[in-house]
């Protein structure tokens, strides 16, 4: 990625962090731009897959905003709800929605050391093993990282999202 679309990406994302409340239609679309960042600031060890799999679990009304958000962007992005943990491999992008939050676990020992960049939707996910824990707070929609985790996947996450997290573990 070049440095000029990396300031870009950053540059977005710091604004989305201070876009405040949303209404629910409004908060889809933002974290569907997020989740869309991270994958633009993670780099996946080689080699690079051909089309890239974001996928989700437990949360039908995000897939369907991120698929609304990468329909018309370049580079062809494949969207795909997983239901069951043996399907995750199949994705570069593992979004872990409020609907399977008692299953976090599952999940990440199916997936084990898999290149996988999973955000999970609550604050538990990202103490739990999630490479990205995406929470809404009062003053609107942040996120964490647990860098411990990205590097344990393979997984390398920009120095602009670093800087931008609430909180890098």
């Amino acid at each position: 990625m070049t440095r000029a679309l990396r300031i870009r990406a950053g540059t977005a994302l710091a604004l989305a962090l201070w876009a405040g409340a949303a209404p629910a239609a409004d908060l889809l679309q933002l974290k569907a731009a997020f989740i869309y960042r991270f994958a633009q600031l993670t780099q996946w060890p080689p080699p690079p897959a051909r089309e890239f799999t974001y996928c989700v679990a437990g949360d039908a009304e995000l897939q369907e905003a991120l698929r609304t958000l990468t329909q018309n962007m370049a580079g062809g992005a494949h969207i795909v709800a997983v239901n069951e943990p043996q399907r995750a491999s199949q994705c570069q992008l593992l979004v872990l929605g409020n609907g399977v939050r008692g299953d976090l676990r599952r999940w990440l020992e199916v997936l084990g050391d898999e290149p996988v960049l999973v955000v999970g939707e609550n604050p538990e996910s990202f103490r739990s093993g999630a490479v990205i824990g995406l929470v809404i707070e009062p003053n609107g929609l942040a996120f964490r990282i647990n860098q411990t985790e990205s590097r344990r996947r393979g997984l390398a996450i920009s120095y602009q999202m670093l800087k931008l997290a609430r909180e890098v573990k």
